[in-house]
């Protein structure tokens, strides 16, 4: 009996106590559904922030392909007008060689020649490309030149010059598409 009686004080004496640890459990058991709570905002935050780069990654991805699609049709696309207006050329070589055949006359068939030659020289520079003029008497550039050999310069002014030109160049704007060969005076 005193066992039970002791328990019973002690039972009231947890009692007592228990409003106030009470108060602090709730107190905390709010703490934690609080922590718990802004646990799930965060997961929920990085779920949906996961989904977003996933679905921007995912446009990326498309958006590059489409890019890189579009650039080489671009270029097939571009070659191909410059591939037909260069047929017509290619029509009158045909027909120029027919004609040649039976010709005799030497003249009629340079003059032919140079006709296909200038719509030629007119379909290219239609198309932006230049021939790089007037290099002969020039400071040689390294930027538009490409010196193939150096020869004894015929007067002094013409050292570092262009003496010569063995081959043509060519530009397209204003970038080098084919460097001229150039002899320059040493």
């Amino acid at each position: 009996m005193e066992d039970s009686h002791q328990e019973k004080q002690e039972t009231e004496a947890t009692q007592e106590l228990n409003p106030s640890e009470e108060l602090l459990s709730k107190e905390g058991e709010s703490s934690q559904e609080e922590l718990l709570s802004q646990e799930e905002k965060w997961v929920a935050e990085v779920a949906e922030l996961k989904e977003k780069y996933l679905r921007l990654y995912s446009d990326f991805e498309n958006f590059r392909k489409r890019t890189a699609k579009e650039r080489i049709d671009l270029i097939k696309s571009a070659s191909e007008e410059v591939l037909k207006e260069l047929i017509p050329v290619v029509d009158d070589f045909e027909r120029a060689f027919k004609a040649a055949e039976q010709e005799v006359d030497a003249q009629k068939i340079r003059e032919g020649n140079q006709l296909i030659f200038h719509k030629l020289i007119k379909i290219l520079e239609s198309q932006g490309l230049k021939s790089m003029e007037n290099l002969i008497g020039n400071p040689f550039n390294p930027d538009t030149q490409e010196a193939i050999t150096q020869i004894p310069a015929p007067s002094e002014e013409m050292k570092g010059s262009v003496i010569d030109v063995v081959e043509k160049g060519y530009m397209l704007g204003d970038k080098v598409v084919r460097f001229a060969k150039v002899v320059t005076g040493a």
